[in-house]
């Protein structure tokens, strides 16, 4: 595949190959690997990784999401196609992953709770894999639409998470919104990104630093919560979730490309935006509101391999 993008001299392309995916997602899988070994051959064992969960769920976590969509400022005006059709991507996707248990051929094949954590899986997304993609795609340009798609989705995405789970276990819907702290954050994010709000450059050190510790403890306890044998029970569910977010998502994002008339480095971004790997939090949240994590850890790092096909497959065989 080859795509031009500002800051490159015309006619010169970034080019993309399974290899190059693989190598972009072997950070993620190689800690989620890590966390696995870890917790089972040391001492560090579960005791030890429920602490790190509770430590990257309510303070980590919540800190990388308002930085990341606090840090580069939203052109809504400018993209408003491009945010149209993300956003209809994610209701679409959020829509397949809800219709699961009520398709006849699926129902009887499908346990309700383990649906309901990992419904999430179909429409999530890696951002910290978005955003070094969008940077190979399409240089600053591509990090900007990226950053646009962030901030518009995730709210939309996390509440949409939730949203099975707080039902299941017959919990107030809102006031699990309000208790969760990764809402509150990309919510709060977004107001502060919309009034202008930046981080002081003297605090930027400290909030990257802590960024950087969410993803590597949030994968390594993903990895450490891994149940192999989880995945097998549910395979059905397994197949269905993973088949939105890798074979179906692309599809639709490519069809709502034409519909709403993308410019090419648009269609690139929402392409690979649709094809990402789950995002590595999924496990966390399942785990802090009392549901299968082990299961959900294992649907993520399942994604995170499929990542290195269906990125190929939606930017270099659907575009």
């Amino acid at each position: 595949m080859w795509i031009t993008h500002k800051g490159k001299p015309e006619g010169i392309a970034v080019i993309l190959g399974p290899v190059n995916y693989a190598q972009l997602l072997f950070p993620d899988f190689s800690l989620i690997v890590c966390g696995y070994l870890v917790c089972r051959y040391t001492a560090l064992n579960r005791t030890v990784w429920e602490k790190v969960e509770s430590l990257v769920y309510y303070f980590l976590f919540p800190v990388l999401l308002f930085h990341s969509i606090v840090k580069s400022p939203l052109d809504l005006g400018a993209a408003s196609s491009l945010i149209g059709a993300g956003l209809l991507m994610g209701v679409a996707g959020i829509a397949m992953a809800y219709s699961l248990p009520h398709l006849p051929w699926l129902r009887r094949h499908i346990d309700a709770r383990e649906h309901a954590a990992s419904a999430q899986v179909a429409f999530r997304f890696n951002s910290f894999i978005a955003l070094a993609l969008a940077d190979r795609l399409a240089g600053a340009q591509g990090l900007q639409l990226i950053a646009v798609l962030i901030g518009v989705c995730v709210p939309l995405f996390n509440v949409a998470a939730v949203w099975p789970m707080a039902r299941h276990a017959q919990r107030g819907f809102m006031g699990e919104l309000v208790r969760n702290p990764l809402i509150v954050a990309t919510a709060t994010g977004l107001v502060a990104n919309l009034l202008g709000f930046t981080i002081p450059f003297w605090l930027e050190p400290t909030v990257n630093r802590i960024g950087a510790a969410s993803l590597a403890l949030g994968l390594m306890s993903a990895g450490a919560g891994m149940q192999f044998a989880h995945l097998a029970q549910s395979r059905t569910l397994t197949v269905a979730v993973l088949s939105i977010r890798h074979l179906l998502l692309p599809v639709v994002a490519l069809g709502l490309a034409k519909a709403f008339s993308l410019s090419p480095v648009q269609t690139t971004i929402l392409l690979a935006f649709s094809a990402l790997p789950t995002a590595s939090s999924a496990y966390v949240l399942a785990a802090r509101m009392g549901y299968n994590g082990g299961y959900v850890a294992g649907l993520v790092t399942l994604s995170t391999m499929l990542g290195v096909v269906s990125l190929p497959f939606a930017l270099a065989v659907l575009r």
